[in-house]
């Protein structure tokens, strides 16, 4: 079947990718998704707990929309998901909306980024200046860091203040309540994730850093908050589709944090894209993965997801694995799923989890 000229450029990659789609192409794509997948288990529970949800909620988000994303998107080997980039926005939004106003919100974005692929404007996040993407990607590396402190230290704080500045004050008002035993295993984990992913690449840091504090907190009989102790478990598998609670009344004040969630989340995404364009030699089509991106953002909340966007550093695991085709990202959302099902992720200890969101933030910045 030929398709019309006019079709052409709406095609997903994923599309033009499988003409000719042979069997060594997908066993590359296979290892490259099921490697990705595993880096991203970490990533995905660790910004969610950042941003102030359960960990399901990053887990349940790097499901369905890497899965979307990779699908429908307009990049050859993008992977899509929850990113550092959100924890703040995100966390602000609850505190002052709720869940079901960032389901709203994320919803709302979803819309504006479906009608900013359709009307072409894909291409003009090449007008972003250089030093603002670096600047604002590294202001959130900073905010996000202060927020993984109280767990690094093992701190006994009920809860800190959204601010910056409010937030320091606390923790150092209270680092007399510093935990060793829980610095023990943060320190570790970073370390680990450091090491491996500088001197030792054939695997990643992430996984490393996740396996190694696990181990630590299960043999040294140290009594650490876990994954499952402090949100009293992962459920196994995805949760029933839900539309979240709306109330016309309150549309107009979520339009604001909608249009910043709508706004980061193409910046990013395209931001991704052009990073995965100069590692594969490719050529994103930036309408058609904005129009993957809102997609992905309207259905995620159904499921009790983040809002996602293309993730830089789990793209360029990505490709390094050996991706060839968006088949790796579908491979790298199933592998997520399968984990889910399997359901052993109730015993990692919860502050593991935060060194790994530092460090690929501090690497973030490196990679523009």
């Amino acid at each position: 079947m030929t398709v019309p000229p006019r079709l052409v450029p709406w095609l997903p990659k994923s599309v033009l990718a499988l003409r000719g789609y042979r069997p060594d192409t997908f066993r590359q794509d296979l290892l490259a998704g099921a490697t990705t997948g595993l880096v991203a288990l970490p990533l995905a529970m660790a910004f969610a707990i950042a941003s102030g949800l359960t960990p399901q909620a990053g887990l349940y988000c790097a499901v369905v929309t890497g899965f979307i994303i990779s699908a429908l998107g307009g990049s050859l080997v993008q992977i899509g998901g929850p990113t550092g980039a959100f924890v703040v926005v995100v966390a602000g939004i609850v505190a002052k909306y709720g869940v079901d106003g960032l389901y709203t919100c994320t919803m709302m974005a979803g819309v504006m980024l479906v009608l900013l692929g359709a009307t072409r404007s894909g291409s003009a996040v090449r007008f972003i200046p250089r030093p603002v993407v670096i600047g604002f990607t590294n202001g959130i590396a900073v905010i996000i860091a202060s927020t993984q402190l109280r767990d690094f230290l093992g701190l006994h704080i009920g809860g800190t203040p959204g601010d910056f500045v409010g937030r320091m004050r606390v923790i150092i008002g209270h680092l007399n309540s510093a935990t060793p035993a829980a610095i023990v295993v943060a320190v570790v984990t970073l370390a680990l994730v450091v090491v491996f992913n500088r001197f030792m690449k054939a695997v990643p840091g992430t996984i490393a850093g996740m396996v190694g504090g696990t181990l630590l907190g299960w043999l040294s009989g140290w009594r650490l908050e876990t994954v499952g102790s402090r949100f009293g478990g992962v459920p196994s598998g995805l949760p029933p589709f839900q539309l979240p609670a709306f109330h016309p009344s309150v549309a107009l004040t979520l339009l604001a944090p909608a249009v910043t969630i709508a706004l980061l989340g193409a910046i990013e995404s395209l931001m991704s894209a052009v990073v995965s364009d100069r590692m594969t030699g490719d050529r994103h089509n930036p309408n058609v993965e904005l129009i993957a991106q809102g997609v992905a953002n309207f259905v995620t909340p159904m499921l009790g997801g983040l809002p996602a966007t293309g993730a830089i550093a789990r793209t360029a695991t990505n490709v390094r694995s050996g991706a060839r085709t968006p088949v790796a990202g579908m491979v790298h959302a199933l592998t997520l799923l399968t984990i889910l099902l399997v359901g052993a992720l109730n015993f990692l200890p919860a502050l593991a989890l935060g060194p790994i969101v530092e460090h690929f933030l501090m690497l973030k910045g490196t990679l523009f």
